[in-house]
């Protein structure tokens, strides 16, 4: 025997075919007993009809309701984008007036200074970070030098670029610097 899953669409297509069906063969007016008590057609029909039309309600609010998310996850970022900027604009113009900003439902961070076990306790929690996960800082860092091993380095040797000798002076010439009368001096 195959058992069938009973949704509440199937239930309401179910519900419009007990009506059709009670109107067609119970519609003389007769009493029906079943369910510990005695209906009529009407009453039977009655009681079916309240079961297709509360779920017809319950699908017209959730089509109502997706509407309504729709519009809300369409207009909703840039309303709270608005909201971000006057809460910006409150806090920057009445910052410094705590009962005003009460009344506008914004409050100022109160931030309490830290207590000296509060430091400490922080102070540790950084060391042992840094030990996990390895970190270090620039001056660690610049004496970390790596080892190269198995790599010939081949110098290129480049031509000696051609320089034009200067001319050398004539004979009474000077150049400046040198006195008249010394001797040139060579190197």
């Amino acid at each position: 025997m195959a058992t069938k899953t009973k949704t509440k669409g199937t239930v309401v297509a179910l519900a419009t075919k007990l009506i059709a069906g009670t109107s067609k063969h119970l519609g003389n007016g007769a009493q029906v007993t079943f369910a510990g008590g005695s209906y009529t057609a009407t009453e039977i029909t009655s009681k079916l009809q309240k079961l297709v039309t509360l779920r017809n309600n319950v699908e017209a609010a959730k089509a109502s309701t997706r509407v309504k998310l729709a519009a809300e996850a369409a207009d909703m970022p840039a309303l709270r984008t608005f909201m971000g900027a006057l809460v910006t604009y409150v806090k920057a113009v009445y910052g410094s007036a705590p009962d005003v900003l009460a009344d506008f439902g914004v409050f100022p961070k109160a931030r309490a200074p830290m207590t000296v076990e509060a430091k400490t306790a922080a102070a540790a929690k950084r060391r042992a970070t840094r030990v996990a996960r390895n970190t270090l800082g620039s001056k660690q860092k610049k004496d970390i030098k790596g080892d190269v091993t198995g790599i010939t380095v081949t110098p290129v040797v480049a031509t000696k670029p051609s320089t034009a000798t200067p001319a050398t002076p004539t004979a009474g010439a000077t150049s400046p610097g040198a006195t008249a009368g010394a001797t040139p001096h060579t190197a």
